[in-house]
């Protein structure tokens, strides 16, 4: 597995206003969305692509373009939904799936419970957004997921992290194609599974209590 934390000033700035408890969810939407533009341009580094020639107004050009089958983005409801449209500003061109998860209260176990895939995910990339990887539960259960599928490599958008869900994730997808691409490694989690110093509820910050 490989691991990519963000130095940039920007993107520490970017989250120490998302962290204060003061801002409100307008500003914190749109913060999670610009975070997620900068860190798809870290995260879409080895995206696939193909070398085409063009014309310019002067003369003929090779460059590249992204190939078929396309990378195909996968927020994880609900707060997921909060960086898709900071992803597909950066790749346009990219599918959008989704997952639902919720934790199931008897196993404590994350479920899926709605999701909407391309049935064939054969030779396919795919990017998870999910703001917080804490015990890597609901990570871990979407990247399996994908794999099951037929996906060959994924990499996740968290703007936060814990060691303990890296750490998890790491020893659960061994031999697997996986890179986790995060804003800022935080200290820890507490003993109620939040992340320190972390950033609160994502999801509610987004969109409100519900």
């Amino acid at each position: 597995m490989r691991v990519h934390v963000a130095d940039h000033p920007l993107v520490t700035h970017k989250l120490t206003v998302l962290r204060d408890k003061t801002t409100s969810s307008p500003t914190f939407r749109a913060l999670a969305e610009e975070l997620v533009t900068l860190l798809a341009y870290e995260a879409t580094r080895n995206v696939r692509v193909e070398s085409v020639t063009i014309e310019t107004p002067v003369a003929t050009a090779r460059g590249l373009a992204i190939s078929d089958p396309r990378p195909l983005v996968v927020p994880i409801l609900r707060a997921g939904l909060g960086m898709l449209e900071g992803m597909v500003k950066l790749v346009p061109t990219a599918e959008v799936g989704f997952l639902g998860m919720v934790r199931n209260e008897e196993t404590l176990q994350p479920d899926i419970y709605a999701e909407r895939l391309p049935e064939d995910l054969s030779n396919r990339q795919c990017f998870v957004l999910d703001p917080m990887l804490a015990t890597g539960g609901s990570l871990l259960a979407a990247i399996e997921y994908l794999f099951d599928r037929g996906a060959v490599d994924v990499t996740a958008i968290c703007l936060i992290a814990a060691p303990e869900g890296l750490a998890a994730i790491e020893e659960a997808t061994k031999g697997r194609e996986v890179t986790i691409v995060v804003g800022a490694l935080d200290e820890k989690l507490n003993e109620l599974g939040y992340i320190v110093p972390g950033l609160g509820d994502a999801g509610d910050r987004l969109y409100g209590t519900v």
